[in-house]
């Protein structure tokens, strides 16, 4: 069945991508690119796209609020909507700045809409790896217009794959999750791309992702979509995840079984 929302916000996302993100991409220039904090950049593009998205986003919905990245780090008292009612996006508008910034893949353009203070759709945009995840909390996910397949298969012990975002990590927890990952099958480094993680879940290619970092752009679009497929975000403690929650700390799984073991092996005492 047709979903009109789903459909205008993919098309926005792809609009974004083709007029203001892949234009500029490899093409740069150093007064492009700046430090919005210590170690956290921002391009042209971010900005633009920031832009372009929520002027769209504003007209789907009129009287609805955007919370944008970009607008965040500008007045960081827009994280207050997030609990609002009536409709808030979030808006990721270039999801891995860091590598598109250097001319690397991938990166990703993510929207969550937030009504009465709950997720309630997610979109995941990875343009150059053609890939558009929609969705909403109670439908079940697509991946280009497809309902994603069954995520309830588990690997066989010691076959699992998945990222591990170690960086930030406490000491002691990012020894713990090294020593685990051993006992998993296959621990990646990560992509520096949220997005990208959360698509590879969808898709199968890997089947869990750790986080320390959880700004909320970052994962309420992913975070929503691989629930509505069948799977589980949750803080390390093993309480559900929301955007508007601080903390830190993140476990998202294909299925409760994933979820379970992965956590037994990287955080399990």
């Amino acid at each position: 069945m047709a979903d009109a929302l789903l459909d205008d916000v993919g098309d926005l996302l792809r609009e974004a991508a083709d007029q203001v993100v892949l234009p500029l991409f490899r093409k740069l220039d150093d007064a492009d690119v700046s430090e919005k904090a210590p170690g956290e950049i921002v391009t042209v593009a971010d900005r633009r796209a920031e832009e372009l998205i929520a002027a769209g986003l504003r007209q789907l919905l009129p009287g609805s609020l955007v919370v944008g990245e970009e607008g965040v780090a500008d007045d960081p008292g827009l994280l207050r909507h997030l609990r609002d009612g009536g409709d808030v996006w979030l808006v990721d508008p270039v999801d891995g700045t860091a590598n598109f910034a250097a001319g690397r893949r991938p990166f990703a353009l993510m929207v969550a809409l937030l009504t009465e203070g709950r997720p309630v759709a997610g979109w995941i945009l990875d343009p150059l790896g053609g890939i558009l995840a929609s969705g909403r909390a109670d439908d079940g996910t697509l991946l280009n217009g497809r309902p994603v397949g069954d995520t309830a298969s588990v690997p066989r012990p010691g076959e699992l794959r998945g990222a591990a975002m170690t960086r930030f990590l406490p000491p002691d927890t990012r020894d713990r999750v090294r020593a685990g990952g051993r006992r998993l099958g296959e621990l990646l480094p990560g992509q520096h791309c949220a997005g990208r993680e959360y698509l590879d879940i969808l898709i199968g290619e890997q089947q869990f992702a750790l986080f320390w970092r959880t700004l909320p752009w970052d994962h309420a679009p992913g975070a929503l979509l691989v629930r509505a497929a069948g799977g589980v975000a949750r803080r390390f403690d093993g309480v559900d995840y929301h955007p508007a929650d601080e903390g830190h700390g993140l476990l998202v799984a294909a299925n409760e079984e994933v979820w379970a073991e992965v956590h037994d092996a990287l955080l399990g005492t």
